[in-house]
């Protein structure tokens, strides 16, 4: 049976294991130590513990092992971001949309209502959107999702197998004398902080090719081709330049972590500006573009 969207959100699942908790409610508060009593109790009041026949489940319940259950997110008080999501581009296959920075792709965190996924399947009523790949949430641009589960292989394949073409903007200093284009490969893998990338010696795994666009003062406007998708990638090659990009509170310095109030005066540099594909079930060649802007643009 499907479980229905709540409120945009689609729901988690959880697997029952063989085990001594008396309820499903002792079972969740030691699965999932982070959230408290009373936000469970919240939940199981409102109907958001499914079982798998999608009927509401009672804190009380007795321990069924071997079956799954099913839960929504739900944030009190979430934070409102500043900026909403817009559609660039709709047909019945895909979604193409401007993510504002600070906005996950997918509920994350303290974010869920404000999800770019929760957001459009709000303003267009489709509880099947599915995001075709992801951008960071520090970083705006262009996220493109499928509408229909039957070409969704087809569209992640171009991702996978490196045919779409994606171009993105940043910001960071002017040094005349590094030599542009560049082409910067190097070795990324996990950081000891878990939500950081670094540079490693070893055969190379992620590549970026980088021009100049335009120069104001001591800063400048770059064009960023990533070749590969390593997490941060674009951020992480740009530092290893002498040229970390303006607004990153990761790079070179952890100026503000993960879980850090925000400053939405201070985005993240950094744009999704455009994509390009032939697409592979119509067989046409596609281009969009995002309609945001960085503090220089062309």
């Amino acid at each position: 049976m499907r479980i229905p969207t709540r409120y945009g959100v689609g729901p988690s699942r959880v697997f029952l294991p063989a085990g001594p908790w008396p309820t499903v409610l002792d079972f969740l508060l030691e699965r999932m130590p982070d959230i408290s009593l009373d936000e469970w109790l919240h939940r199981f009041e409102h109907g958001l513990v499914l079982n798998e026949e999608a009927q509401p489940v009672a804190a009380t319940q007795a321990y069924t092992p071997h079956t799954k259950l099913y839960y929504y997110r739900h944030i009190a008080n979430e934070p409102v971001l500043p900026q909403r999501a817009s559609i660039v581009f709709e047909d019945d296959r895909l979604i193409v949309a401007d993510k504002p920075h600070f906005m996950p792709v997918t509920p994350a965190g303290r974010y869920v209502q404000q999800s770019l996924l929760v957001q459009l399947k709000h303003l267009t009523g489709n509880d099947d959107l599915v995001p075709l790949h992801r951008i960071d949430r520090e970083t705006a641009g262009l996220v493109m999702f499928g509408k229909r589960s039957a070409d969704r292989d087809a569209y992640h394949a171009l991702f996978r197998d490196k045919e779409m073409h994606k171009v993105y903007q940043a910001v960071a200093a002017y040094n005349p004398a590094l030599e542009l284009p560049h082409t910067h490969t190097s070795r990324l893998q996990p950081d000891a902080l878990f939500f950081k990338t670094q540079e490693v010696l070893g055969e190379p795994n992620s590549e970026t090719r980088i021009s100049l666009l335009k120069v104001e003062g001591t800063r400048a406007l770059y064009q960023l081709e990533p070749i590969s998708g390593k997490r941060h990638q674009l951020r992480v090659h740009m530092m290893a330049l002498g040229l970390p990009l303006e607004g990153d509170q990761f790079y070179p310095t952890v100026l503000r972590g993960p879980d850090a109030d925000e400053d939405f005066s201070d985005p993240l540099q950094l744009l999704a500006k455009s994509v390009r594909f032939t697409d592979p079930v119509a067989g046409e060649a596609r281009e969009f573009h995002s309609t945001l802007r960085l503090n220089i643009a062309l």
